[in-house]
């Protein structure tokens, strides 16, 4: 179980007729980042999330199109964080953020609650940087399945969809360094008045 001085990572692998991918990830990195997805801007999107998380995360990607690539990396993604967290024992569990660039304005809320679901209101109008447009929702809904966690989104200023879908992934990344940092005074006990994260 994991516990205050355990090193919390994960190492997902899924292969399938689709998608080759592979995630490594450490919840108590530096947000150091190697991801190669072959779309360049979900690249960086993804190293955002590293990088404002301050997790260590490593992702290599291929697939046959990109709707079934977004959404197993999202899914894998997804799966290390889950694993990484094991029994939930001792962390903040819930954390949010809101996160500007530029004329956009993102909110994100997660709680770490053990269920899979999320609420993305930041639709994109038009393709990014060769990302199609529903993709970055689509991609938020398979993370938070996997994950198990509770994800609110809203985009509450923008013009710029890059700058949206930005603010987003930062402000995600925010949030979830919030979630999952440890909190002392829990002494390694499990955030629930349940006494079960599930």
């Amino acid at each position: 179980m994991s516990d205050v001085g355990t090193p919390r990572k994960a190492a997902v692998f899924r292969k399938t007729s689709e998608t080759t991918v592979s995630v490594e990830l450490d919840l108590d990195g530096q947000g150091g980042w190697q991801v190669t997805t072959g779309v360049t801007l979900f690249d960086h999107f993804l190293a955002q999330l590293a990088r404002h998380g301050l997790f260590d995360l490593k992702i290599s990607a291929t697939g046959d199109d990109q709707h079934h690539l977004v959404e197993d990396v999202g899914l894998c993604l997804g799966r290390a964080f889950d694993q990484a967290l094991e029994g939930r024992q001792g962390i903040v569990r819930m954390g949010h953020a809101v996160v500007p660039m530029d004329e956009s304005l993102a909110l994100v809320a997660v709680d770490i609650s053990g269920r899979g679901y999320a609420v993305i209101d930041s639709a994109l109008e038009a393709p990014v940087g060769g990302i199609e447009a529903d993709m970055v929702r689509h991609f938020l809904h398979s993370l938070a399945q996997e994950a198990k966690f509770n994800l609110h989104v809203q985009i509450l200023k923008g013009s710029n969809d890059h700058h949206r879908a930005e603010a987003t992934f930062k402000s995600l990344a925010r949030a979830l360094k919030a979630a999952t940092r440890f909190e002392n005074r829990l002494g390694g006990t499990i955030p629930s008045t349940k006494g079960t994260i599930g």
